[in-house]
């Protein structure tokens, strides 16, 4: 099998283990150089592979839990889970969507993957541990939902799937570990450090492609975001933002200061 075809079948695949697993094996003939990934060509039909559990319903149905319980952590850590689990078919997506783009690009998006399939572990093993397990509550489908708006166009996923919705993670997970730490959870809170650090990597390649994609098209990459921002999220951006994470991620001052009103 080459490994664009093994890239299609992590992508579709549908046990979260298995999709892992498939992602390792890619991520190991990049590391040891039996592979260099290069423009796939045109992506034809892309199946996305998720499993039965959990339900997906409309965020304004998940229940709100406060995080001095352990149920309120176990949900907690399954909807975090469950991001990454939908991060790790984006990285393959945008691997196979977009040909056209620098081979580092595909080297860039496949890395991402391989990253969120350990962040998924991470979270899945501590599900376990706290006596539960991935698919055991519901969870919302808003960044698979942005994927599918985006798929025409990798200037606009590039824009608003890694610098608008992943982005999030960055600002608000500094509060949960906040949080966490107060009611002793130490084990989840080292987590969410590991992957915080990682996602903001994972948003300033974000802003690397975007920034590519805007200076081919010979647009201003500003007022490009500005732009995007207004049609797709209206006045759904709420602070506070993460500043120094977020310009560590390649946001402009510019970018911050329309985000910080548009967020008041």
């Amino acid at each position: 099998m080459d490994e664009w075809s093994l890239a299609r079948d992590a992508l579709a695949e549908t046990d979260p283990e298995e999709k892992c697993q498939l992602v390792d094996r890619l991520a190991d003939r990049i590391g040891s150089g039996q592979w260099v990934p290069s423009d796939p060509g045109p992506p034809g039909l892309l199946a996305c592979g998720r499993p039965g559990q959990p339900r997906l319903v409309s965020p304004r149905e998940l229940p709100k839990r406060g995080l001095g319980s352990q149920d309120g952590r176990v949900a907690l850590v399954h909807a975090i889970a469950h991001i990454e689990f939908n991060a790790i078919n984006l990285g393959l997506d945008a691997a196979l969507r977009f040909d056209g783009m620098p081979d580092e690009f595909y080297r860039d998006w496949l890395r991402v993957a391989h990253d969120e399939a350990r962040h998924f572990r991470m979270l899945r093993e501590r599900l376990n541990e706290l006596g539960s397990d991935y698919g055991d509550l519901p969870a919302h489908n808003g960044l698979w939902d942005m994927a599918e708006k985006t798929a025409h166009d990798v200037l606009i996923r590039m824009a608003l799937v890694p610098r608008v919705l992943e982005a999030r993670g960055l600002d608000v997970t500094p509060g949960m570990i906040e949080k966490l730490r107060q009611v002793g959870d130490d084990r989840t809170v080292a987590l969410l450090e590991v992957i915080l650090e990682e996602e903001e990597a994972h948003v300033a390649i974000g802003t690397r492609w975007f920034h590519h994609c805007c200076q081919l098209r010979g647009a201003e990459p500003d007022s490009t975001f500005d732009s995007l921002l207004k049609q797709y999220f209206a006045d759904q951006l709420r602070g506070p933002f993460n500043l120094p994470a977020r310009r560590r991620a390649g946001f402009s001052e510019p970018e911050l200061e329309r985000l910080q009103a548009r967020g008041a």
